[in-house]
């Protein structure tokens, strides 16, 4: 919420701001997370007659204790004075929200729309300054997305050290190294002032790598879409950012977060639906991956299971992970699905079972992009059939497909993709795609029945029929027992004022 009234940056101790007054404020709140920030920031806005962001400075300094302001609260006056300022604060979010949603649909129609399938990649470079070149290379090269991976957040790092495991640490690329040594050096150099190192995933970041993305999109005339892959338990802030921003595409799934991240349940679906109020309003594309690999019954019966059955248990989370974003209120053509897991380039006859999975997705999610991610990490000629399997498969699929090309691919691969395309185009315009035979018909069937037995079991058994009985995750209990992390941050709301209604489309 601090983020969405517009607090930013980090504290004076160069630590996450809105993060640091959070924390400030619960220390000493008497109804805590359940009442919500967000009527006891407003009420101390008007008290002390600041700005969101130097008020948050002030709560993370101590200077001034949220709970005080919280008192007032019950007298109804104030309350009502509280909730105007809240709504204010949200209204003007809405306000910087539509006009982002506006600009895209002007340069769409002033630039073009790219064709499709959408061709994209990941930006490797880890800080702002050279990702904003290797953006604009990529780009220029013919890209139409170009993805970017959020660092993970305060809360989950802090999770992850009290449980004893390494934190990814973010380190800035050469270039900012060098400029940070120049400011350190120099007593005033206006010219680098604001270049601070900032990791490419960061809100600064994405503010200037979106005017990079927009300048080549002009050169070239063609719209270039910027995306993000956000980590667990940072769901929220992450949305909050994508609104702001104009990042057209978000990586996140709540079901994989469970199974794969041991995210409380509970504390996925609300950060997930929370996130979602904006998506639709900044009318964001939310891509759902093609579900998790489930090994928890295989552990419980000690027999490995066969490709087909766990395709069909990741095809399962994956229906429910797509049901769960509708039932938030997401439409069918602002959802993208993956189109068979990662791990099936692998196994025998991948070719015939991804063809399997690729006309499944299709049937059962007729309007919505699918989405083909290159193999990373696996054998060479793997990598080296993938355009080969991409072709055949969207001859199957159509044109409403995003093609994920892998780190480091260059302008060689948007060359091969825009091939692949043509030629699966080619093969639509004269023949309809042949029935599945073969391997291919066999695990389609054997697919589907695992899918079943696995949304029979989940009905029945909740998330043990996929996780098992022992959960998951970094945070241990006080018997040291693993659990699921992010599961003491939920609270039944005990505050009325709902300060995101503003955010629901009208």
């Amino acid at each position: 919420m601090l983020r969405l009234f517009g607090v930013t940056g980090l504290d004076r101790a160069g630590r996450p701001l809105a993060g640091t007054a959070v924390d400030r404020w619960l220390a000493s709140a008497r109804d805590g997370l359940a009442g919500g920030i967000a009527l006891p920031f407003a009420m101390a806005l008007l008290e002390y007659d600041l700005e969101p962001q130097q008020l948050a400075l002030d709560v993370a300094s101590g200077a001034i204790d949220l709970a005080l302001e919280a008192e007032l609260l019950r007298e109804r006056d104030r309350r009502e004075l509280a909730v105007a300022e809240a709504t204010r604060l949200v209204g003007a979010a809405v306000e910087r929200v539509d006009a982002d949603r506006v600009a895209r649909r002007e340069l769409l129609a002033l630039l073009g729309e790219a064709d499709r399938p959408w061709i994209g990649t990941t930006i490797s470079e880890p800080d702002v300054d050279e990702a904003l070149d290797e953006a604009a290379e990529l780009a220029a090269a013919g890209y139409d997305l170009l993805r970017v991976e959020v660092p993970i957040g305060r809360e989950l790092a802090a999770r992850m050290e009290a449980a004893g495991e390494d934190v990814p640490e973010w380190q800035p690329g050469a270039r900012s190294r060098g400029s940070a040594a120049a400011r350190s050096a120099a007593v005033s150099t206006p010219e680098l002032e604001g270049g601070d190192p900032a990791p490419s995933g960061s809100q600064r970041a994405l503010a200037r790598l979106r005017r990079a993305a927009d300048g080549v999109a002009a050169q070239r005339r063609g719209y270039v879409r910027l995306g993000t892959a956000i980590p667990p338990l940072g769901v929220p802030e992450g949305a909050v950012v994508a609104s702001f921003e104009r990042v057209d595409m978000v990586e996140a799934d709540p079901v994989e977060e469970i199974v794969v991240g041991g995210v409380d349940p509970d504390r996925s679906l609300a950060d997930h639906a929370f996130a979602r109020r904006l998506h639709r309003r900044a009318d964001t594309y939310v891509s759902i991956g093609p579900g998790p690999l489930v090994v928890a019954p295989d552990l419980a019966s000690g027999l490995p299971s066969d490709p087909a059955t766990r395709s069909g248990r990741a095809l399962a989370l994956q229906l429910l992970g797509v049901a769960l974003a509708q039932a938030d209120g997401l439409v069918a053509d602002r959802l993208v699905v993956g189109a068979y897991p990662d791990w099936l380039a692998d196994e025998p006859s991948a070719t015939a079972r991804m063809l399997a999975e690729v006309s499944l997705r299709r049937s059962l999610f007729p309007d919505h992009l699918i989405r083909f991610d290159e193999p990373v990490g696996h054998r060479e000629r793997t990598t080296l059939a993938w355009p080969f399997v991409v072709a055949a498969a969207l001859a199957r699929v159509g044109s409403a497909a995003v093609i994920m090309r892998r780190v480091g691919a260059g302008a060689a691969a948007i060359h091969e993709a825009r091939a692949a395309a043509r030629t699966s185009a080619d093969l639509a315009a004269v023949a309809d795609p042949a029935k599945l035979h073969g391997v291919a018909d066999d695990h389609a069937t054997a697919m589907l029945a695992a899918a079943a037995t696995t949304l029979e079991r989940l009905s029945d058994r909740g998330w043990r029929a996929v996780v098992g009985d022992q959960p998951r995750g970094p945070a241990r209990s006080a018997e040291g027992r693993s659990r699921p992390i992010g599961g003491d941050a939920v609270a039944e709301r005990t505050e009325t004022f709902d300060p995101l209604a503003g955010f629901d489309p009208g």
